[in-house]
């Protein structure tokens, strides 16, 4: 056989083939060198921690000293600067855009204010101000159970572990003031010996139980999800104001409606029409578990949370955030459509699931109006249980999807699903209410009140807002800095250890 030299000679193309070969065998081996490098590099810094702590420290930038590159990505989601057509971070009055939710949630907390939900690093600033949690000073109590915590802190873990779960869910909600002061955070999701994902809040754990469930037994992605539906899932408060998942017959709309129906559950009763109601929280994890992303096997993390290297360092971003504000690392790690394209598919969805929203919004705000007719003109309980009924389905088919944090994209289907048994239930309850109030002689159209505005609508249903945020500063201004004075003190003893 004749050299390689005097072959090349002979047919030089062989040289050309095998000089790319060459360059194509060492750029191979140079991306695996690298990777080698890469990983070992992760491997190093996620067993080298710098402090020893407790699984229930609560405070971030403790945990941050092992992990600064996730700890500095989780103070960002501080940024209000994201709007998108319907959500984002940004600080946005949904009873100012939409008065007629008002009307709706007239009696319960959620009439006197309710906010556009901002990051995380906003949780205990948030749930501080927000009117709905009262202004509990002179020894008046908050409006609130101490369960409205639950999700807000990883202080509240720690809580649960000292006094145990059911005694952190008694009592009202400023006796925890002082001792739930740190955002949303490290101790929530991470065990602090390994870093794997862990559930902290006992409610998703008690509600695999009822299902005849082992969560021990789900997979890494599964957690990816679990983790976030800790929080983002729909709950209630049971005897004791404890904190229950609805989930023994199922997790869909039908089913948890089944659930409290049979349980003759409410969350308040409306003052207008007395139509036994339920709030939806914010199913985001039912509703999510319906759509395509779900389907395929994405989990909350993959776009919500997508990976990012920084140094050399490949890790989870931590600035939890709609994918709308990074679609380069989320949609089109998948999707190869243009930025503006993979824009106009998701408004497309959410514009169509607001047009149906708003139809039956607009029905159930008349139907609670025709209602309170109804019983001015003198119907008797027997008369309307059947309309209260149609009203309590209706409005809770509408929150489950208007409460959901992105659930017209998450679910489109699902959701329109959903507004469509929810426009049956108020054209059923509204041609009832026709009929009665025919039988009492009354025959035309119920006079529908002015409320084009916040204000006209919270005067209408009997709410001095005025006198509400007055009575808030004061709480703000006198009570919170004697919790956070408390707090500064606790911390102070906490102990770690540098290693």
């Amino acid at each position: 056989m004749k050299p390689i030299s005097d072959q090349i000679k002979e047919k030089p193309w062989k040289g050309w083939v095998l000089f790319i070969t060459t360059i194509v065998i060492v750029f191979f081996i140079g991306l695996l060198a690298s990777s080698i490098i890469e990983r070992r590099t992760e491997a190093v810094f996620a067993y080298t921690p710098k402090v020893d702590h407790t699984q229930w420290e609560p405070r971030n930038k403790v945990w941050g000293e092992n992990f600064p590159r996730q700890y500095n990505r989780l103070l960002k989601t501080e940024d209000q600067s994201f709007m998108s057509k319907y959500n984002g971070s940004s600080q946005r009055d949904m009873l100012e855009e939409d008065p007629r939710l008002v009307i709706l949630w007239a009696g319960y907390g959620f009439s006197k204010e309710y906010n556009q939900g901002k990051g995380h690093e906003h949780a205990i600033d948030d749930i501080r101000k927000i009117l709905r949690t009262g202004a509990p000073v002179d020894g008046n109590s908050s409006p609130m159970p101490n369960t409205c915590w639950t999700c807000k802190s990883p202080d509240v873990p720690r809580r649960m572990q000292e006094i145990g779960v059911a005694e952190f869910y008694k009592g009202s909600w400023e006796e925890e003031g002082h001792q739930i002061v740190n955002n949303i955070g490290c101790a929530d999701c991470h065990d602090a010996e390994s870093m794997n994902l862990r559930i902290s809040r006992p409610a998703l754990v008690e509600a695999y139980q009822k299902m005849g469930k082992d969560i021990d037994d789900v997979s890494h992605q599964d957690m990816r999800q679990l983790v976030c539906a800790q929080c983002h899932v729909e709950y209630y408060f049971g005897e004791g104001k404890y904190l229950i998942f609805p989930w023994e017959k199922g997790t869909s709309v039908e089913a948890m409606e089944a659930y409290y129906d049979e349980l003759e559950f409410k969350d308040w009763i409306h003052p207008i029409s007395k139509a036994p109601m339920l709030k939806a929280q914010h199913p985001d994890f039912e509703l999510f578990q319906t759509g395509i992303h779900a389907q395929r096997g994405l989990a909350c993390a993959d776009c919500n949370m997508p990976y990012m290297s920084e140094g050399g360092q490949k890790f989870t971003d931590h600035k939890i955030q709609s994918p709308l504000n990074n679609i380069s690392n989320t949609c089109q790690v998948c999707h190869r459509e243009e930025t503006q394209v993979l824009l106009s598919n998701v408004y497309e969805r959410q514009d169509k699931i607001k047009e149906t929203r708003d139809n039956l919004e607009d029905l159930i705000v008349r139907a609670h109006i025709e209602a309170g007719k109804a019983w001015e003109l003198g119907a008797n309980e027997q008369q309307m249980k059947e309309i209260l009924m149609d009203i309590r389905h209706a409005q809770w088919r509408w929150d489950y999807v208007a409460a959901s944090h992105g659930g017209s994209f998450h679910s489109p289907i699902e959701s329109s699903r959903i507004l469509g048994t929810g426009l049956e239930a108020a054209h059923d309850a509204r041609i009832k209410l026709a009929r009665l109030l025919a039988s009492f002689g009354y025959n035309q159209e119920v006079p529908y009140p002015d409320i084009d505005t916040k204000e006209k609508a919270q005067k209408y249903i009997g709410l001095d807002a005025e006198k509400m945020k007055n009575s808030k500063q004061r709480f703000l201004d006198e009570v919170v800095p004697e919790w956070d004075k408390k707090a500064v003190e606790r911390e102070a003893t906490y102990k770690t250890s540098d290693i």
